[in-house]
């Protein structure tokens, strides 16, 4: 799963608390901010799993900070080993 986060979303502890909130599931993935404002999430796992993450993420206190959300589903390619905020 790929998601691309606009809005105030960088400058707020937003990778940080997405690696908080990715303890809780098994996912992995990264994390990363993008120029222009965004932050990019890709995270691999059942598809069950990664929408109840990207729920989770909403409901951690991240969703004020959201405009908008672009979601979209790649297969999976097995290259991470954990959660990981890059730059």
């Amino acid at each position: 799963m790929r998601v691309v986060y606009s809005g105030h979303v960088q400058g707020v502890g937003f990778r940080y608390t997405v690696k908080s909130v990715a303890t809780g599931f098994d996912v992995t993935g990264t994390i990363r901010n993008l120029p222009g404002g965004a932050v990019e999430l890709i995270a691999e796992g059942a598809q069950a799993e990664l929408e109840a993450f990207r729920q989770a993420i909403r409901e951690s206190g991240l969703d004020y900070f959201i405009r908008d959300e672009d979601v979209s589903w790649v297969e999976p390619r097995g290259e991470f080993r954990g959660f990981e905020i890059v730059s």
